[in-house]
């Protein structure tokens, strides 16, 4: 377990269920943890996607369809999915976990296994990606690290022609397609494997991963990758320009029979290569059972049984070097412990069920007698006769596999769908439709791409995956207000649209280097490599204005003109006294710039009463005359008398509630 850092999610519980116990790989893209099954009481494999690959929405939804299809893939020699979801936003996968180590491990520990070993180990990688490419998956990413050896029921992983073989990270490949390298050198690893197709046009399809599979059994072989290289490209470029070397040529004494098995799954022109997985699982199952008798170059091949009757039960057969193998081992008689047949059950492929090895066997000596001439006869005729029937046998097998259940793919390109349906079932096939991908030259809804490619080879009845175009690409801007810079940038690179920074705007609410606004505005359909223009906040601006509402003017004009802001005065009536702020523009506690013009509202007072003439009039009907303009009256001398003088005098503009006086005399 990995342990060099500290893990926060060790000891928590994803989804009220899957407790983690413990990290097991980290890896370019996701991060494995081993965790507890509390409901169904079960060790699984926790996979959560980093971080920096869940802000990619195209590699998010291709990464949730792929589990959908893996865990509908059932095989032994699959790692299970058993579940998916997410956790604070990272999806994840709940998988089967198994018990041992990768193939790199072993190859890491062992630098190269036995011919028989890596065979074993070969026949159910291809089981598995066999049920893939029935399955209309592609893997596109066989390599040792995805190869998983778990531990035999007997304990421990030293029998690797008994151990169980799981191959793991189906479909991931595909979601991450656009990746680049990574910090663990994640794509250098893989274009150690990597198919000249895939190097050349992108093209993948089942004989890609033939292809990789033939590059992994050479590595078994050897101890060794065929190619390196200071770069990446460098070493993708050697894929398509020399063949593979024979592995023969690196470990002297290997059959010849393997170096033509290498050499037919890595064919640079991929029809000259086997179809898919099952039928070069066919050619390795066939090449294993002739090998197992007539090659023995390991410790475990070179225990044969000792004749009948002598003391020990297994003799030792010495390993000779020498550039032709076979001229130095003696014939194995079948049952021997390492034969394809006497596998444990829980180990043994469907296909190996009662075949048996086949090879040249020592024939026991006839008794001397008259009749042998005549019997020996007898028995050649016989010979002859069954090797022509085994010839024909293996010739009418050999057409069969290799073409007589295949004929041509027929050519759906351009049609419509439902064109395209009814023509392959016309056909005799199905069809299977893939993830659509847009295009400037094929209209909507038409078939783009198809797998197998027209005329191709491709067995009798099955199946054709079609790729249908979603037309010219567009997208529309996604919204980004209140999102930060670099989640605003994943989101516009996943849609391939660029950006550029606009001018930045201050802000009261959103923090420095979060996006205001967008130019288009979020919604408008972009084509790919279109500008998306980012107004980002500068967060709050320097200077706040105070709160000068209620106090003199001439107090609120110092305040703010001492901070650098330019005062604009408003005057209005009002209740207030006159000269006071009764309000402010911006608000009190926003943040500004220096030279912003700050605007006041200034009370004049009330509104003034223009007094009305009341002299000559009765002082009792003169006050109430004044009170009824909203003034107060004080009336002097004799109420009852006439209102002679009035005090401030008739038309005089006066305050509300201000004092008239009144004098009163006949």
């Amino acid at each position: 377990m990995d342990t060099t850092v500290a893990d926060t999610l060790i000891g928590t519980t994803i989804d009220g269920r899957y407790r983690i116990t413990g990290r097991v790989a980290r890896g370019g893209m996701a991060t494995v943890y081993r965790a507890t099954d509390e409901r169904l009481e079960r060790t699984v494999a926790l996979k959560i996607i980093h971080p920096s690959q869940a802000t990619n929405v195209h590699f998010v939804d291709r990464f949730t369809d792929e589990a959908k299809t893996i865990a509908r893939l059932t095989h032994p020699n699959v790692v299970a999915v058993y579940d998916q979801g997410r956790h604070q936003g990272l999806p994840y996968l709940v998988m089967e976990f198994v018990q041992g180590r990768t193939l790199r491990d072993l190859l890491s520990q062992r630098t190269r296994l036995s011919p028989v070993e890596a065979l074993a180990i070969l026949e159910q990688m291809l089981a598995a990606i066999a049920a893939a490419h029935r399955a209309g998956l592609v893997h596109r990413d066989v390599k040792p690290e995805n190869v998983l050896v778990a531990e035999a029921p007997s304990g421990g992983v030293s029998d690797l022609v008994d151990a169980v073989v799981k191959v793991a990270d189906f479909g991931l490949a595909r979601a991450i397609e656009a990746s680049t390298v990574d910090d663990s050198g994640q794509l250098m690893a893989t274009v150690a494997y990597v198919a000249p197709e895939l190097v050349q046009n992108g093209h993948a399809d089942a004989r890609t991963d033939v292809y990789s599979a033939g590059i992994v059994l050479f590595e078994m072989l050897t101890g060794r990758v065929p190619y390196d290289g200071n770069e990446p490209i460098e070493v993708a470029w050697q894929h398509v320009d020399n063949d593979v070397p024979a592995p023969s040529s690196i470990v002297r004494g290997l059959p010849t029979v393997l170096d033509r098995l290498v050499a037919r799954a890595t064919r640079r022109d991929a029809g000259s290569r086997p179809t898919d997985a099952g039928a070069f699982l066919t050619e390795v199952q066939t090449t294993r059972d002739g090998l197992g008798v007539t090659h023995v170059d390991t410790a475990l091949l070179r225990q044969v049984p000792g004749a009948p009757g002598t003391s020990d039960a297994t003799r030792i057969v010495p390993a000779i070097p020498s550039a032709d193998a076979t001229a130095l081992v003696p014939p194995v008689p079948a049952g021997t412990a390492y034969q394809a047949s006497h596998r444990p059950s829980w180990a043994r492929l469907p296909e190996q069920g009662g075949r048996t090895p086949t090879g040249p066997h020592r024939r026991a000596p006839e008794p001397a007698g008259g009749l042998s001439g005549f019997f020996d006869d007898r028995r050649r005729v016989v010979l002859t006769v069954l090797i022509a029937v085994m010839a024909v046998v293996v010739l009418g097998s050999t057409w069969w596999v290799t073409l007589g259940r295949y004929t041509e793919t027929p050519r759906l390109l351009t049609m419509s769908q439902d064109q395209a349906a009814a023509y392959a079932k016309q056909e005799g096939f199905e069809l299977i439709l893939g993830d659509g991908k847009y295009s400037e030259t094929v209209a909507k809804g038409s078939v783009l791409e198809q797998n197998p490619g027209p005329q191709d080879k491709i067995v009798k009845g099955d199946n054709i995956t079609v790729i249908l175009s979603l037309g010219p690409e567009v997208h529309p801007v996604p919204e980004l207000e209140g999102q930060e810079l670099a989640f605003a940038k994943a989101q516009l690179d996943s849609l391939k649209l660029k950006f550029k920074q606009g001018k930045g705007q201050y802000s009261d609410t959103a923090p420095e280097g979060v996006v205001l606004s967008t130019d288009p505005k979020a919604g408008t359909e972009l084509r790919p490599g279109e500008t998306v223009t980012l107004v980002l906040s500068k967060g709050r601006a320097p200077i706040t204005i105070p709160d000068v509402v209620g106090q003199n003017i001439n107090d609120a004009r110092r305040q703010l003109t001492e901070r650098g802001l330019q005062v604009v005065e408003n005057s209005t009536e009002s209740d207030k006294p006159a000269d006071e702020v009764i309000a402010v523009s911006p608000k009190a506690g926003t943040g500004v710039e220096k030279d912003t013009q700050v605007t006041l509202t200034i009370s004049k007072g009330p509104a003034q009463i223009v007094l009305q003439d009341v002299t000559n009039q009765p002082c009792q009907q003169a006050a109430a005359a004044l009170q009824a303009q909203g003034v107060q009256v004080q009336m002097t001398g004799d109420p009852n008398a006439t209102a002679r003088q009035m005090n401030p005098g008739p038309g005089t503009p006066v305050p509300p509630q201000s004092i008239v006086q009144l004098v009163c005399f006949l």
